[in-house]
């Protein structure tokens, strides 16, 4: 038996959205093959709904970063938060882009014991600062990536889906968000 979207705020009617958000929450069931409970959820304030979706576009359309590195950074972040939701539908993600079935599991529970090349470890020790400690950030820090290659752009970039990650994380912990069956297996 398939889980409610979230537990703890009703999960709206779909044939009561607003005719924008069905348009869209349709458009990515198309896309998946499944509605991603995030989008039922999220639906619960029409407002933010449109919000959220338009800043996570821009995200992932507007970026210096390659959809593996914001994935990587998703699933990092989400993990240092414990947000079980995130960890799994963007640990498919990473599965997916990064075409490696083990790193979002290592990048889950500790990215310092990731496989990875010594830019995408800066960018994630970067992530991670700027999630638990964020008034220690300084510019040394940003010089760091930038040593490893990261223009100023894909800096903006990777400090822009941190803190959207951060706020997505926190909304989907504290509505008990559930991750759809289908993101457990995709990619594996």
């Amino acid at each position: 038996m398939a889980e409610e979207p979230m537990r703890n705020f009703p999960v709206p009617d779909r044939d009561e959205l607003p005719e924008d958000l069905r348009e869209r929450i349709d458009e990515e069931t198309e896309r998946a093959g499944f509605t991603p409970n995030v989008f039922s959820a999220f639906a619960y304030k029409p407002s933010h709904f449109r919000a959220f979706f338009d800043y996570h576009d821009a995200l992932v359309e507007d970026t210096a970063l390659e959809r593996e590195e914001i994935e990587m950074l998703v699933v990092t972040v989400s993990g240092v938060n414990d947000c079980l939701y995130c960890v799994v539908a963007h640990g498919a993600l990473v599965r997916i882009y990064a075409d490696d079935p083990h790193l979002a599991d290592q990048l889950a529970t500790n990215h310092r014991s990731a496989d990875l090349n010594p830019a995408h470890r800066a960018m994630l020790d970067f992530a991670v600062k700027l999630t638990e400690s964020p008034g220690d950030v300084e510019e040394s820090d940003l010089e760091r990536l930038r040593d490893h290659g990261f223009s100023e752009e894909a800096i903006w970039d990777i400090g822009s889906v941190v803190a959207y990650y951060n706020l997505s994380n926190r909304l989907a912990t504290m509505a008990d968000m559930r991750p759809n069956e289908e993101f457990y297996t995709l990619g594996r």
